[in-house]
């Protein structure tokens, strides 16, 4: 395991702090995953790689990292303040479907849109719907705490009195009593004691369409109560870190904590970390706003704001270039230069695989230029180890490449490195671009337009009788497995046979 000294800034402390595992080498690492009602947009695009690139890095280090992330099928309310339609249940009504049809639709689109981003996979990817025996126990328990109440085949927990023994809103900031005194137009109104209340278990209605049985009536568990059955089950009591935007601190994270506390009488997350917020041009995504592009039409290019397609590596680097807390403005000309930072971080990765070390006969030894290799590395690892600073860490890895396409274009020779310095500098480029970036090269599948060059060159050197010329394209095509076809009329080719 390396020996470096990470520092994780913990929202719940509001500061950085050495991270030192519960029980190392093993590390639980929870992330909120999707709700999964549409297809994946910006706004997931930024946890995907931002904490890939967390579990990327522990596992670069050595620990064993045990990372899950969750898909939400049941219980998100339209309104996400315990009223309303359940998300899912509204788009299968819309679209004709069982529900289970749209999360999984839905799932495996969001899937796809991972998959290209170059994001891990979990370890366990566990679903709201497949846990639902858990969360009824969890809802008993907190029932049995006396922290919970029933009303009409709901439950709901019971804030203020949760508040007499712990804090409830340490994790955002949040006072209670501002909370209640805002929610006071509210005070009175439903079901809850107080408005601050939030939904454990809800009572279905007969036309609701995805229900379950439970010791209260007929219903489905609330939204934040999925999380914390998933967590406890895969990663204990109490794990090591816990990831999400900042959109989910409050009341989500928060009810998290509670419900936490209220079952095993601790804190359920060492460290919390919390993404910031996307924007596009200055302004908060939103479909009001004519702003909310998919990944997929950021992929195409198929929306009126982008003016071009921006491949998912492009995505990914950008991402990658600022800090995840801080926020993050998606525009045309800010994806337009990642695609040329993209562009010369896999070009530099494609020499680095290629280049070899070269004695020369007079050999000596530059130091300022190994102290400068030297810097740049322990400099790239320093700024993952503070809070993983990929922005900072992507400007050190540059300096690196520009002393590799010094070697590559023979400006440096790599004798006045040292062959243990040399391959050292190598080394360290591709396995930060590679493994703990995740960056890597998108191949053109324009198999077509390579073709037809390659048959335009064949056409001409037939032209001007360069049998020779004719005979090696044949031949490299045929290592390739396409057969040139000669006809009467025009030249085409074929799979081999």
């Amino acid at each position: 395991m390396k020996q470096n000294t990470l520092k994780i800034y913990n929202t719940l402390s509001r500061k950085k702090e050495v991270f030192e595992p519960l029980s190392p080498p093993h590390i639980g690492l929870y992330v909120c995953g999707p709700t999964v009602y549409g297809d994946a947009h910006l706004g997931h695009s930024r946890p995907a790689v931002t904490f890939d690139t967390v579990n990327r890095y522990l596992t670069h280090m050595g620990y064993k990292v045990r990372y899950v992330r969750n898909i939400t099928d049941v219980g998100h309310l339209q309104g996400d303040a315990d009223e309303g339609e359940d998300k899912i249940a509204k788009k299968a009504k819309l679209e004709q479907l069982e529900p289970m049809e749209v999360a999984q639709q839905y799932t495996d689109s969001y899937h796809r849109d991972m998959e290209a981003l170059n994001t891990w996979k979990p370890s366990i990817e566990p679903r709201a719907t497949g846990h639902i025996p858990e969360q009824i126990a969890l809802v008993q328990g907190i029932l049995d705490e006396g922290l919970g109440y029933v009303v009409n085949g709901s439950v709901y927990f019971d804030v203020l009195k949760y508040n007499e023994k712990y804090q409830y809103g340490k994790l955002s900031g949040r006072i209670l009593e501002e909370l209640i005194s805002g929610s006071r137009a509210l005070d009175g109104q439903g079901e809850k004691r107080n408005p601050v209340d939030f939904a454990l278990w809800k009572n279905a209605s007969s036309e609701h369409l995805m229900k379950w049985e439970s010791p209260w009536g007929v219903g489905f568990p609330g939204w934040h109560l999925e999380c914390t059955a998933m967590s406890s089950k895969y990663l204990g009591k109490q794990f090591d870190i816990h990831g999400g935007g900042m959109d989910l601190m409050f009341p989500h994270h928060e009810c998290e904590i509670a419900q936490g506390n209220a079952c095993n009488h601790q804190d359920p997350v060492k460290y919390w970390m919390h993404n910031n917020m996307i924007t596009i041009n200055g302004q908060k995504m939103g479909k009001s706003l004519g702003n909310f592009i998919t990944l997929q039409e950021l992929f195409s290019g198929n929306h009126q704001l982008l003016e071009q397609a921006y491949s998912p590596m492009t995505i990914r680097y950008f991402i990658l270039t600022a800090h995840y807390r801080s926020t993050l403005d998606f525009s045309n000309d800010a994806l337009i230069a990642a695609q040329k930072g993209y562009k010369k971080i896999i070009n530099g990765l494609r020499i680095a695989k290629n280049l070899q070390f070269n004695s020369d006969k007079n050999d000596w030894l530059d130091e300022n230029q190994i102290n400068q290799v030297e810097q740049s590395i322990s400099s790239a690892y320093r700024a993952m180890d503070d809070d993983f600073n990929t922005a900072q860490a992507i400007g050190h890895i540059f300096n690196i490449l520009k002393k590799i396409n010094s070697v590559y274009t023979g400006q440096l020779h790599s004798s006045i490195f040292g062959k243990e310095i040399f391959d050292k500098m190598i080394s360290t480029y591709v396995v930060f671009v590679d493994e703990i970036l995740g960056l890597k090269e998108e191949k053109s599948d324009n198999q077509q337009g390579l073709l037809d060059v390659l048959l335009k060159i064949y056409t001409e050197a037939k032209t001007a009788k360069n049998y020779d010329k004719v005979d090696e394209i044949r031949l490299d095509l045929k290592e390739l497995g396409f057969v040139v076809k000669d006809m009467k009329d025009k030249i085409d080719w074929a799979y081999e046979e």
